[in-house]
This record gives C-alpha cells, structure tokens and sequence, in this order.
C-alpha cells in the first residue's frame, strides 16, 4: 500500500472528475492536499478534513504565470512546498481541423502544454532543493494515438510526452521522477464533445474517475517509476512505449 505520510501534493483541476479523485486518493494515502480549480471546493475540503487529512484551496489560473507564483507562495507558506505534482487541469474546443478557429487552438495549448509547463516550471526549484518529486502530466490517447476533431488537444497532450521524456532525464539525480497518465473516465469536460452523453455526477460504475487513481498513486510513491506512459480506465491498466527497429 502506497504511504505519502508528510508529502505535500498539489493537484491541478481538482475539483471535481478525475482530478477530484485523484486528489482524494492522495489525501487517502496520508498526504497533505492543495486542491485547484476554479469550483466549489468546499465539500471535497470536509471530505478530506474527515478523515485527518490537511487541505487547502488556491484557484490559480493554470494557464497564468502570476496567479501560479502565487499558488506555489501559498503553497510554500501553508504546507511548506510541495512533492508531489499533478497537472490535471484540462478543457476541449473540439472541431475538424478545417473548421477549427485557431483561438480553440490557443487556449487549448494555454491550457494544457503550456499550463502543465508553467505550474511544473514554478514547482521545479522547490523539488530540486528538496531532493525529491513525482510529477504527473494528464496526457491522453488523443495524443498517443489520434482522434477525430481534437487537433489541439492531441498536440497538447503529445507535447507532454515530450517534456516528460526530457524531464525524466534532467530530474533523475534531484530524485524527481516524472510520469504520464493516459486516463479514460466519464466526467463533465468529456460530455462537452459533441454527440456524448455522460452522468458526472452519477458516472456508469465502469467509468467511474476513481478507477484511474490506483496508477497515479504507484506514480506518486517513493519507488515510482520514471518517463513512463500508463493508461488507466474502466478497470485496467496498460503502458504505451515507443520502439524504433530496422527498416526493412
């Protein structure tokens, strides 16, 4: 059983879907809990407060360099910085590529390579003086392997492997190990594609957040791997890897 016992972890997107769950099990598993997000946390705070857990809230515009400053200040002053990270944060403008605006391309990357790239930038240094991290980028199989109308948001998600790749090396004597998560639930930013119908708040029991948590917390433990690819949804679990062999 994965103990994050006096870690501190900061899980972007958190308030609610898979974010929330992840959240929860980090707080489950011993470790103190920096939620963010622009929703109510209020509930997910008494969850946590529940059972011994220390939480707090800081809704920083991921996509932002000034609000997340402050979010690591915060972090730094309350919980006296952070260990683990998550980047979560997330959102679709999906259309054809022919149809797309490039504005939905803008802050689709705002959002998600760049964000993941701010919030683990600010994080960086304070790991490093720590000796110690685990980092998670939210990637997807739309990056991996392609999807219909999602552009921006498989380039995005691409791009974190790539960061990942790169970070996993540079991190390794600092003792940081930074990972990718390929999840697959039925929340509220996947019901925003055009033609699927979700419950979020009553998800199909095989679908449900919860079951992608069990890999990020082997993502999060002090003997995580690092520069890996896991996939996680409806009850399983799988790694991607590339390969280059001879050309024929």
């Amino acid at each position: 059983m994965t103990t994050l016992n006096g870690k501190t972890a900061l899980v972007t997107g958190s308030t609610s879907g898979i974010g929330l769950g992840i959240a929860l099990s980090l707080a489950k598993a011993g470790a103190n809990l920096i939620l963010n997000g622009f929703g109510d946390a209020s509930a997910v705070i008494a969850q946590v407060q529940a059972f011994g857990g220390k939480v707090g809230h800081h809704p920083a515009d991921v996509s932002d360099p000034a609000q997340i400053a402050d979010m690591l200040a915060y972090a730094e002053r309350e919980f006296g910085g952070v260990d683990i990270l998550v980047n979560n944060a997330g959102i679709l403008r999906d259309k054809s590529f022919k149809n797309m605006d490039m504005k939905d391309w803008d802050i689709v990357m705002d959002v998600h390579l760049n964000g993941t790239g701010y919030v683990t930038k600010a994080a960086w240094p304070v790991m490093y003086e720590k000796n110690y991290g685990r980092i998670v980028f939210t990637s997807s199989t739309s990056g991996v392997f392609g999807n219909f109308g999602q552009a921006n948001y498989g380039a995005a998600k691409m791009g974190m492997l790539g960061m990942m790749n790169v970070l996993a090396i540079e991190g390794l004597s600092k003792n940081i190990k930074v990972n990718c998560l390929a999840p697959a639930a039925e929340t509220r930013l996947i019901g925003t594609i055009p033609g699927i119908e979700v419950n979020p708040d009553d998800p199909d029991p095989m679908r449900h957040p919860k079951l992608v948590t069990p890999v990020v917390l082997l993502m999060c433990a002090k003997d995580a791997p690092t520069g890996q690819t896991f996939h996680a949804g409806n009850g399983q679990f799988s790694r991607s890897a590339v390969f280059v062999n001879q050309a024929l």
